[in-house]
């Protein structure tokens, strides 16, 4: 990231995150950066003068966080500094959400130019404006921190060179130039014209994924993981999503929180829930979650109300028979360096028994004609669907990849459609099938896009926005 060292953190507008549905109010939080030393702005929401929290101070710049209600309304608003910011907070009735992944690139991400990278949210704030969106949710990879190891020499060659034993100065150093680093790199992105109106007005609810910490995170030899440096990498980043896409200090459980040691949650709200299980936290080669993951997630799952259930797989739950590709691997050395990439996948052989563990989960929930099963993915910067067979009606994926994320060759999408017509079936009599979206031909569109989720009168549906194709027709779910 160039001038990572030495440049402040921009100013940035307020960005919401959703703390709670009420019966009468929304709960939310609006955090902002603002130069050190400088005063923060007071918050006006529902008559009431919020005064800011210090969050963390880094980079030349302050992280402050509001807490504050506003009443449950089609339209309601608060105000920062004279600006006056809509928000959509009635959750009872017809509405909609918006879902995002991959929001950037592996290399010069920051550095490209922001009308064109965020071409997409410029399009989505301007659907806001004509169109009110209740909630954002962002599935994985929101920033793209590769770069973030080039801010210490101790952490430039890692993953790839095995480090002496550091000392603890060393560490301490390590640990403050990679704080600073998240902390620059989010508050940078957050500044950005269409990032920032749509973070303003719209609350979000995010899931990390693995370039929220590095590529491949969780699926890297453990030693690389284990090591010193790992761990530094690790907590830096931990830190910062807890910060920047959660409103939360680094000290405190997230109120949506399943359980400790990892970072998965749920939301509740009239109709419907929202779960995202933690992918990446307790992830190791052999492994997606850990035993206490597990028994945080089953145990949800066996409490929510009734209503439709959206869970965000961060990485796909349903695509095709990529164990062809891992057999592939074993007959030539050349695609060693996808190894990682497989095992990020949901499909590997070494996740297959945890894989079906997952999908079975689903379709005891699925199985309720009431309380109806939907995953919303990102990850493979391509947008698809799935649907799994179930006595009860077909269980929906739907795969939105990435909103600023450059599309990948169309050669690699017509690759990955070759792999899905061979079909797949984890669990007997549930057989998987990749579908085109709507209006679409291709299995795999190469393009960017979100997705956006429709409730009306009672029946949701969703549509996605692709760049150069435009809106599809509506998928009943």
């Amino acid at each position: 990231m160039r001038g990572m060292n030495t440049e402040r953190a921009p100013d940035s507008l307020p960005m919401l995150h959703l703390r709670e549905i009420a019966e009468d109010h929304v709960r939310l939080v609006a955090i902002l950066v603002r130069r050190k030393g400088a005063t923060p702005p007071i918050l006006e929401a529902d008559g009431k003068r919020i005064e800011a929290e210090a969050l963390r101070t880094e980079a030349g710049a302050t992280l402050w966080r509001y807490a504050f209600t506003l009443p449950r309304a089609a339209r309601t608003q608060y105000r920062v500094e004279g600006r006056d910011y809509q928000v959509a907070t009635d959750f009872r009735g017809d509405m909609s959400i918006a879902f995002v992944s991959c929001n950037g690139q592996e290399h010069g991400d920051l550095d490209r130019p922001v009308a064109s990278r965020n071409a997409l949210w410029r399009q989505l704030a301007e659907r806001n404006a004509r169109e009110p969106i209740q909630l954002l949710l962002q599935g994985g990879d929101q920033i793209y921190a590769d770069e973030v190891t080039e801010a210490h020499p101790l952490s430039r060659d890692w993953p790839d060179v095995p480090h002496r034993e550091l000392g603890d100065d060393e560490i301490a150093e390590l640990r403050a130039a990679l704080g600073k680093a998240f902390f620059l790199r989010y508050a940078t992105q957050a500044a950005q014209g269409g990032f920032s109106e749509v973070s303003a007005r719209i609350p979000t609810l995010a899931m990390w994924d693995d370039h929220d910490i590095c590529d491949g995170w969780g699926s890297l030899r453990p030693a690389s993981l284990d090591s010193q440096v790992g761990r530094c990498l690790f907590e830096a980043a931990r830190e910062a999503f807890l910060l920047f896409q959660m409103g939360h200090a680094p000290s405190e459980r997230p109120e949506i929180a399943m359980g400790e040691g990892h970072l998965s949650w749920r939301v509740t709200a009239p109709g419907f829930s929202i779960v995202a299980p933690d992918l990446r936290s307790t992830r190791r080669p052999e492994r997606v979650m850990d035993d206490r993951t597990w028994a945080d997630m089953e145990r949800v799952m066996g409490e929510l109300p009734t209503g439709h259930t959206f869970i965000m797989s961060s990485v796909p739950a349903l695509g095709p028979r990529l164990s062809l590709v891992e057999r592939a691997m074993k007959i030539t050395r050349r695609m060693e360096k996808y190894e990682d990439d497989l095992r990020d996948q949901w499909q590997s052989f070494a996740h297959r028994e945890e894989w079906q563990r997952f999908l079975r989960l689903l379709l005891d929930r699925h199985e309720d004609p009431d309380a109806p099963v939907t995953v919303l993915s990102g990850e493979i910067h391509l947008a698809t669907r799935a649907i799994m067979d179930a006595p009860a009606g077909p269980l929906h994926q739907l795969v939105a990849s990435g909103i600023t994320h450059p599309a990948p060759p169309r050669l690699y999408a017509r690759g990955l459609g070759t792999l899905a017509r061979f079909g797949e079936t984890p669990l007997k009599g549930h057989p998987i099938r990749l579908r085109a979206l709507p209006g679409q031909r291709a299995i795999y569109a190469a393009q960017r896009n979100y997705l956006m989720l429709h409730r009306r009168d009672g029946g949701w549906s969703a549509e996605w926005m692709l760049e150069k194709s435009g809106r599809t027709p509506a998928l009943p779910l």
